[in-house]
């Protein structure tokens, strides 16, 4: 019968390194006050032992929990969950938030909360208290959420806002809606259409309002009318087909437009097609987020990138820093995305 092999723990690593197990906690934990000399022979013989921190061994050095908690909208997961559409944003924030948590000894945890209840106060309090987490990861339309932040501020947690345009506590960080919108827009007006139709996402979003700052921005600096040419959807498919069919139904309808998700320009591509139009030929359409779905529709979408993962990452690095001692920044940290050229856009018919 095969010997269950020993599980090393910090008291192995303290023995075999000759050190004390606060000086091991030290080490791992990336305190300061532990002589160059004496940390190398600790993390060699974490080599050698093959020994991995358990949270509870971080802990042993102070009150920090290691855990950084994420928080996104619970009902638009859940239902894109449901309705098997895919959520990639919650994909791309994991990726983005795991690694950088694990490569600095944190774990990072999701939880769904619904910003619009008038319970948010107790739920989250309730999951502060059982979770203790270091930090708190806001996306929209939690970011925006004054009750959140001032909840976190009473708890004395770091927290990042994710999609904030700055002002308010916190760690304020955007992917640059306003000026993707206005980029976007931009590639449109420089194919030649004047006429460009805006889907908007719902007012609850800040980012909505930003993405349509950006689309009105450039139309007004092309000297192109926005009149009749906005439309506002939920994100999802069934609302951005209806919003198509409300431009393409116009006397004069667009003969591009630009839709605030991935989801709305499907709905988009929809209504065209149910219309009779193609695309190009007939209607350039651009998304936003550049989901896989953005690649694999037909035509492959032209989009804005949504560098998720960059950002949580960076939100995540931003709040270690900051219960290390280290200020938070007085400015939003921009993150910007690309647009992402594909087949959906051409110039309009002459």
């Amino acid at each position: 019968m095969a010997r269950r092999r020993q599980t090393v723990t910090i008291k192995h690593v303290a023995a075999d390194a000759g050190v004390s197990l606060q000086t091991v906690s030290r080490v791992i934990n990336n305190e300061p006050n532990v002589r160059p000399a004496m940390a190398e022979r600790v993390r060699e013989a974490i080599t050698r032992l093959g020994y991995v921190p358990s949270l509870a061994a971080q802990r042993m050095g102070g009150s920090r929990s290691y855990l950084i908690l994420a928080l996104n909208d619970r009902d638009r997961t859940i239902s894109d969950w449901r309705a098997r559409q895919g959520t990639d944003w919650v994909d791309q924030m994991l990726l983005g938030g795991m690694l950088t948590c694990a490569r600095h000894g944190y774990r990072l945890l999701l939880e769904l909360v619904d910003t619009h209840s008038d319970r948010i106060e107790r739920e989250l309090a309730a999951t502060i208290a059982a979770l203790q987490p270091d930090g708190v990861i806001l996306t929209p339309p939690h970011s925006d959420n004054p009750l959140i932040a001032e909840l976190l501020d009473r708890h004395d947690i770091a927290f990042a806002r994710i999609g904030a345009q700055g002002g308010g506590a916190g760690i304020a960080l955007s992917m640059a809606d306003e000026a993707g919108a206005r980029r976007a827009t931009e590639h449109l007006l420089a194919l030649g259409h004047r006429r460009i139709g805006f889907v908007a996402g719902p007012e609850d979003y800040t980012t909505s309002a930003q993405r349509a700052d950006g689309w009105r921005g450039a139309m007004r600096e092309a000297g192109a009318s926005c009149d009749g040419l906005l439309a506002v959807g939920n994100f999802d498919f069934p609302s951005g087909e209806a919003a198509a069919h409300a431009l393409l139904g116009a006397a004069v309808p667009p003969s591009a437009i630009l839709a605030s998700s991935d989801q709305m320009a499907l709905g988009v591509l929809a209504a065209a097609r149910e219309r009779g139009l193609s695309v190009p030929d007939d209607l350039s359409v651009v998304s936003f987020d550049d989901t896989p779905i953005a690649r694999f529709a037909h035509p492959p979408l032209t989009a804005m990138e949504q560098p998720i993962a960059a950002v949580t990452a960076r939100a995540v690095e931003l709040i270690i820093a900051q219960l290390g001692g280290r200020a938070r920044p007085a400015a939003p940290v921009v993150i910007a995305g690309e647009l992402k050229v594909r087949a959906s856009t051409a110039a309009p018919r002459v």
